[in-house]
């Protein structure tokens, strides 16, 4: 399947492109890492700006969408840029409380979210980390197998995931009771599940360009590394694979469907995955090494991978559809 994008959806990606391209994201990344926010709220405050996090609210509560075909193409230049924070949370935040019964939750929160003025995390499940909790000022847990949905009153101590970037706290229990409807909570999770596979697609994206800039540049034997058939084999099957994925994430954009979305998801992480293995291998000793830009694509790779669903939880998704 070929999905063609018109003018403003390109102009709207490109846009993104550029004013991540000039906001030097590996800095803003390693002092998120620290637990220094300031320069990410800044990004964050210009993505909100840039109608980000409105593609998921509808004009009643002051978004434009929902749009997630326009979603998916932001959320690959935030993998390409590797933009920390709770991005796919804030999303889904969005979704769960747009869905809500009751108007009064969504018309007390959105409007922050919305604007990018404030974040909100979510944790999958009772007792499960959510990330970057201590930054985030709206706070919800969900039981999927009751679909209780809670605004939580606090959060634990920060941990740090393999990924630096990624900060994650426990949610306290309890909090405000906001829904307790399963299918509320399986449509929030396609949008997060879309969104991660958008985020991976970009992510190996990134990790493939940098590497072939790199084969290019370093020699061996007197001659560019990028010259030998195995290196050029190993990024042509990366090459392959995030093309391969790119039409199932705009396909489960289109569809909203949650075979699709798990399907988009388990490509699209498993290509990035595969493409920062071959990063890590054609760079040698260096890639292993933090003060190296890289490393802050290949940890994101290796989180992303298990974010909202493992492989297996995918997979089983998707076998699990109907059958033709």
């Amino acid at each position: 399947m070929r999905f063609l994008l018109d003018t403003e959806q390109r102009a709207f990606a490109e846009s993104l492109d550029a004013m991540l391209s000039a906001a030097g994201t590996p800095a803003v990344i390693r002092a998120w890492g620290r637990g220094e926010h300031k320069a990410g709220r800044a990004v964050w405050a210009r993505l909100g700006d840039a109608g980000v996090f409105a593609l998921g609210a509808p004009e009643a509560y002051e978004g434009v969408g929902p749009l997630p075909v326009e979603l998916a193409l932001a959320f690959v230049e935030l993998g390409r840029h590797a933009v920390p924070g709770p991005l796919v949370e804030t999303v889904t935040a969005t979704v769960l409380l747009a869905g809500l019964g009751d108007p009064g939750p969504a018309k007390r929160l959105l409007p922050a979210l919305v604007s990018g003025e404030a974040m909100a995390t979510v944790a999958p499940s009772p007792g499960s980390y959510a990330l970057d909790g201590d930054t985030a000022t709206t706070r919800l847990t969900l039981a999927p197998e009751t679909g209780e949905l809670r605004l939580a009153p606090g959060h634990g101590p920060v941990r740090h995931s393999l990924d630096p970037a990624r900060r994650l706290t426990p949610l306290s229990p309890g909090g405000d009771l906001l829904a307790a409807d399963p299918s509320l909570l399986a449509h929030a999770l396609v949008w997060a599940r879309l969104a991660v596979a958008a985020q991976a697609l970009g992510v190996g994206l990134a990790l493939l360009d940098r590497t072939v800039a790199y084969v290019k540049q370093r020699t061996q034997f007197g001659v560019p590394v990028g010259s030998f058939q195995a290196v050029k084999h190993r990024l042509a099957d990366a090459k392959v694979a995030l093309e391969f994925a790119r039409p199932l994430v705009f396909g489960a954009a289109v569809t909203l469907d949650p075979a699709d979305a798990a399907a988009a998801k388990v490509t699209a992480c498993e290509a990035a995955y595969a493409t920062a293995r071959t990063a890590l291998q054609a760079h040698g000793a260096i890639g292993y090494t933090a003060e190296y830009d890289l490393s802050l694509w290949l940890t994101k790779a290796r989180a992303l991978r298990s974010a909202w669903g493992s492989p297996d939880e995918c997979r089983d998704v998707v076998l699990s559809g109907p059958q033709l």
